[in-house]
C-alpha cells in the first residue's frame, strides 16, 4: 500500500509539467475563441490526441497511480488551461469509465477504442444519465429499456439532458430503468452504437460557462440495441436485480452503502477541476495586482487587495488537500466515514466560485471585460457547484453520513 505523502514523485512531476506545458501552449491560446464560438474545439482535441493526452491509455496510467494523485493532478493542470476546452478533452472519459466499471472484457475492448477514434479521425463519446425530471433525484428516471427476447434486443425510449457530447458522440452510454419497482437500483447501462436509428440530438444548450464543451439533450425513440450492448450482460443484470430485491426486503443498507462509496470516490475529480480554475484566476489576479499601479504604487501594496489574495491562495491550497486526501483514500480503499469525497467536491467547487469572483473584483473594470480571462473563468466556475451533485446535495450527503440520520 502506498504511503500518504504530499510530495509528488519524479514521474508525477514530469507528467504534471508536460500537461502544464500543453495547457499553456495549446489550450489557453484557443480558450477565448472557442468560448465565443460555443462549439466543440475539434482541432484542440486532435492536438491532444497527437501527443497522447486524449487517449484511454493516458487516463488509465493516471487512474492506476498507486498514490491516487494521478487523476486530480492531471485534471487540475488541464482545467488551469481552460475549463470548457478541458471538459471537451476529458468528457469522453465519463462514458469510458461507465464501460470500464460495468462492462465485460469484450465490451471494453470493442467500444472504448471507438469512443476515442484515432489521431486522424478523433471521436467523442457521451454518458447519458440526467433527465429533465431526474437530476439529483435519480430514482425519478423515466427512460425505459425493455427486453425483446425474440430478437435479443433492448428497446430504449426516453429523453436525456445535460449530456456532455450528447448527439455529436459516436458512442453513447445510456442509463435506463429496467425495473421501476427497485428505484435507482433497477437501472442498467447500455451502449448505443454509432448511427443507431432512433437516437437524435435534442436541444443544444447555450450555457453561461464551459461554452467550448457541447451539452445537449439526447432523444431516444424506439432505439433498438443488440443484447450484447447491455453492459455486463443479461445474466449479471438478472443476478444484480435479484440481490437488489432481496436487499430491499431487508432494508437495503448494503446496496445503498455501495452506491454511496462509488459516488464518494468520483467526486474528488470534479474538485480537482475546480481547483485548476481557481488557481488560474488567482494567478491572473496576483500578476495584475503586482503590476497595476494606482496612487503611485502597485495595488497589492494595499491590505484590502493583499489580504484577498492571501485568502484566495489559502482556500485553493486547502481545497487541493481535501481533493488529494479523498483521492488517496479512494485508491487505497480507505472508507469514507465522513463523506470525505463529498467534502472535497463541496469545498473545492465553492472555492472556485469565490476565488474567481474575487479575481474579477481585483481587476476592477478590466475584470468585467472579455479582454481578461477572469471573466470567463468566473462564468466557468459556476458549474462546479451544480454538476455531478449540487453543493446542497453534497451538504446533505455529509450531514447524513455524520449524523446517521435520514435528513431531508
Amino acid at each position: 500500500m502506498a504511503e500518504f505523502t504530499l510530495e509528488l514523485n519524479d514521474d508525477q512531476k514530469q507528467v504534471r509539467d508536460w500537461l502544464h506545458g500543453f495547457a499553456a501552449d495549446v489550450i489557453r491560446p484557443a480558450a477565448s475563441e472557442w468560448d465565443e464560438r460555443e462549439e466543440t474545439p475539434w482541432p484542440v482535441i486532435q492536438e491532444a490526441a497527437k501527443v497522447g493526452i486524449y487517449s484511454l491509455d493516458f487516463y488509465a496510467q493516471q487512474f492506476f497511480d498507486p498514490t491516487g494523485l494521478g487523476i486530480p493532478m492531471a485534471l487540475e493542470e488541464l482545467f488551469w488551461g481552460d475549463a470548457g476546452i478541458a471538459l471537451s478533452i476529458v468528457g469522453t472519459g465519463l462514458a469510458a469509465v461507465g464501460v470500464l466499471a460495468n462492462g465485460t472484457e469484450e465490451q471494453i475492448g470493442t467500444w472504448i477504442p471507438q469512443m476515442y477514434g484515432d489521431v486522424d479521425d478523433v471521436k467523442v463519446a457521451a454518458f447519458c444519465s440526467s433527465e429533465p425530471d431526474a437530476g439529483s433525484d435519480v430514482a425519478s428516471m423515466r427512460t425505459r429499456a425493455v427486453y425483446d427476447q425474440a430478437k435479443d434486443e433492448w428497446v430504449l425510449n426516453g429523453t436525456k439532458t445535460w449530456a456532455t457530447n450528447g448527439g455529436i458522440a459516436g458512442v453513447h452510454v445510456v442509463v435506463a430503468v429496467v425495473d421501476a419497482e427497485l428505484g435507482s437500483k433497477g437501472h442498467a447501462s447500455f451502449i448505443v452504437p454509432p448511427n443507431t436509428p432512433g437516437l437524435s440530438q435534442g436541444q443544444k444548450f447555450k450555457k453561461h460557462g464551459i461554452r467550448a464543451s457541447h451539452t445537449a439533450e439526447v432523444v431516444l425513440e424506439d432505439v433498438r440495441v443488440p443484447g450484447h450492448c447491455l453492459l455486463g450482460g443479461k445474466e449479471k443484470l438478472d443476478q444484480r436485480l435479484a440481490r437488489a430485491r432481496e436487499s430491499a426486503a431487508s432494508g437495503g443498507e448494503r446496496v445503498k452503502n455501495a452506491a454511496m462509496a462509488t459516488f464518494e470516490a468520483s467526486r474528488p475529480a470534479v474538485g480537482a477541476m475546480a481547483v485548476g480554475t481557481a488557481r488560474a484566476a488567482y494567478e491572473v489576479a496576483l500578476d495584475y495586482a503586482k503590476t497595476r499601479t494606482q496612487f503611485g504604487r502597485p495595488i497589492i501594496d494595499n491590505q484590502g487587495v493583499a489580504f484577498q489574495l492571501a485568502d484566495m491562495r489559502t482556500q485553493i491550497d486547502a481545497a487541493r488537500l481535501l481533493v488529494w486526501r479523498a483521492s488517496w483514500m479512494a485508491t487505497t480503499g480507505k472508507p469514507f466515514t465522513s463523506a470525505e469525497g463529498s467534502m472535497s467536491k463541496l469545498y473545492a467547487s465553492e472555492t472556485a466560485k469565490k476565488v474567481t469572483a474575487q479575481a474579477v473584483q481585483i481587476l476592477g473594470g478590466n475584470g468585467f471585460t472579455r479582454e481578461y480571462p477572469v471573466e470567463r473563468m468566473h462564468r466557468d466556475a459556476a458549474i462546479y457547484t451544480i454538476f455531478e451533485g449540487t453543493s446542497e446535495i453534497q451538504r446533505l450527503v455529509i450531514a447524513r453520513t455524520l449524523s446517521g440520520m435520514p435528513i431531508r
